[in-house]
């Protein structure tokens, strides 16, 4: 019985570990409250209606959200690169289902995973800060 108690506590231990590097690079975004509504009759969420598109939307989050439709659901994810401080260039700019910053280093998120795409620097480890969505309707409400 000894012997199972010391087994499990082992495991358990093993199995708790973290991803130190993970943490110490995804420390840039701010834990920034967000619940917003978003009509998809109005005529700036029009594009929502298509699978494959997304919008932006500025003054919420940490540098905006961007909302899209993968066809299978509505995703948001913060706006922010998440792999630099938040600033005038680190937010992403649409185009469909990925985003890109405009800080001159070709980073590019894909919006149904927020995972980097092509990513070749092993220092860009941070995904996308990703927020809930719950669809009613013809509404929206996204919210963390």
């Amino acid at each position: 019985m000894k012997s199972l108690f010391v087994l499990m506590f082992t495991l358990l231990f093993l199995g708790c570990s973290s991803n130190t590097v993970r943490n110490e690079n995804c420390n840039f975004l701010l834990d920034i409250n967000v619940n917003i509504n978003i009509n998809l009759s109005l005529p700036q969420y029009s594009t929502l209606g298509f699978v494959g598109n997304s919008i932006y939307i500025s003054g919420v989050g940490n540098n905006g959200v961007i909302v899209a439709n993968t066809g299978s659901s509505f995703m948001a994810w913060d706006a922010s690169d998440p792999n630099y401080v938040p600033g005038s260039c680190s937010a992403l700019v649409p185009n469909g289902l990925f985003g890109t910053n405009d800080c001159g280093n070709g980073n590019t998120y894909n919006f149904v995973t927020g995972e980097i795409s092509d990513n070749d620097d092993p220092t860009l480890v941070c995904a996308l800060k990703n927020y809930r969505v719950q669809q009613n309707g013809n509404s929206l409400t996204i919210y963390n």
